[in-house]
């Protein structure tokens, strides 16, 4: 359990809250690139911290991402026209490039010098694995644009689905670093196979236990930690274990363990105090990791059939997120069709903010008490005055990553030759490599 000021310094991120400032001196995801794919393209909103935000791609191919409202009377630039280098808002016409430079003002006299006392907040841009980032933290600590452990290098394969969850990114992170879960929620789209390791098929993973109750081992390093879920096998259980090893990359994302076929990562971007964007993301071989379409079909994330347009899920707390009792009765562990969405279920209905202080955590929890002491730890350090957790020297090493495998017992988890899973670790996909129904 936690104590609410705990609770309160954990979770919230808008304005001056410590967690949000922390998070500020991270590189953080904006946007989807295919968002705003094109140059003189319509803008496109953003609320990441608490802060209203447009993102636009400007004549040249820059993109730029700044205070949604214009600086002159505060109207929306997300209406605004964005033509000839710039985002001109409607009401006066003022315009802004991707700097933030107020470079026209069609309503001042022509020899005012207004605009040159006139800077739009805007914030450093890159372009990185299908996603706009940008850098919103003070200047003078702003750190060199590295790639994110799921995305290490140019020629992997990156597939991403985004939905935006009425709910704090606390409760969505420790969803995602929470390994015994998925021995139950996901337990119909998870399933236990005879398999020598993790497996995926078109419609399910396959994964080498029938065991509910994992044992759990945390080791801690600067950027984060690793955590074993020890479990035992089908096969060889005398002999063996199978482990799962997912690594929390502070302040939020996880690399999860993979299947043979490609690796699996998430990251959770707070809108605000109770909204999170959620990508779930395939990464690895272009010619094993599904391309976009097929893994957000997949995962049920579909804009359109699963998602409206602004990327929220239309499976909601009112019409009991499409759960099918029927389903249930036949075999279906949750009736809720596509593991992210059954995920989603779980997180929404602990409320905006989870009440931790009611919490009642047992050995399974292992992993969620190691998150929160940690980064409760880092954000009173960096009020201190500490450089924020898993920056400078304390990034995480490229050579870090979650696995999963069938090992004897004698092994050591922590010292387990881990790689990505890349060409030569699984068959490859075939061209019919298809979702069902």
């Amino acid at each position: 359990m936690l104590t609410p000021q705990e609770n309160e310094l954990l979770c919230r991120v808008e304005g001056d809250a410590p967690m949000g400032q922390l998070m500020r001196r991270h590189w953080t995801p904006i946007c989807l690139r295919e968002e705003v794919p094109e140059p003189d393209g319509p803008p496109v909103q953003a609320r990441i911290f608490g802060e209203d935000l447009v993102v636009f791609r400007d004549t040249e191919g820059r993109v730029g991402v700044m205070d949604e409202y214009c600086p002159h009377r505060r109207a929306s630039l997300v209406l605004g026209r964005n033509e000839d280098s710039g985002l001109r808002c409607l009401y006066h016409g003022w315009k802004m490039d991707v700097q933030g430079n107020v470079i026209e003002m069609a309503s001042e006299p022509s020899a005012s010098c207004m605009a040159q006392k006139v800077k739009h907040k805007a914030y450093p841009t890159h372009e990185w694995a299908g996603l706009v980032w940008a850098y919103m933290g003070p200047p003078e600590t702003q750190p060199e644009f590295q790639p994110p452990a799921w995305a290490p290098t140019e020629n992997a394969r990156v597939s991403i689905a985004k939905a935006v969850l009425p709910c704090n990114w606390a409760q969505v992170l420790e969803g995602a670093i929470d390994s015994a879960h998925s021995s139950s929620l996901h337990s119909s789209d998870m399933v236990p196979a005879r398999v020598d390791g993790a497996k995926a098929t078109d419609k399910t993973w396959l994964r080498p236990s029938t065991d509910r109750a994992p044992r759990m081992q945390v080791q801690r390093a600067g950027y984060g930690f690793r955590y074993a879920a020890l479990r035992r096998p089908i096969t060889n259980a005398a002999t063996h274990e199978y482990i799962r090893t997912t690594v929390f990359v502070a302040p939020a994302a996880a690399l999860i363990p993979p299947n043979n076929l490609y690796n699996v990562a998430n990251i959770n971007v707070p809108m605000d105090d109770t909204h999170t964007v959620f990508y779930f993301i395939a990464w690895g071989h272009p010619a094993q990791t599904p391309e976009t379409d097929t893994w957000r079909k997949f995962l049920r994330q579909q804009v359109g059939v699963d998602l409206d347009n602004r990327y929220r899920p239309l499976r909601t707390r009112d019409n009991m997120f499409w759960q099918d009792r029927q389903a249930m009765k036949a075999g279906n562990f949750t009736g809720i069709t596509g593991f992210p969405n059954q995920d989603v279920a779980m997180w929404v209905t602990m409320g905006p903010i989870a009440d931790r202080t009611r919490d009642r955590l047992g050995a399974s929890d292992v992993a969620v008490v190691e998150f929160r002491k940690q980064m409760l730890e880092a954000v009173r350090a960096f009020q201190d005055g500490a450089r924020a957790i898993g920056t400078g020297e304390h990034a995480i090493p490229s050579n870090v990553c979650a696995f999963q495998a069938v090992v004897p017992k004698t092994s050591d988890w922590r010292t387990y030759d881990a790689r990505h899973v890349w060409q030569e670790q699984g068959e490859a996909l075939d061209a019919g490599y298809q979702v069902g129904p």
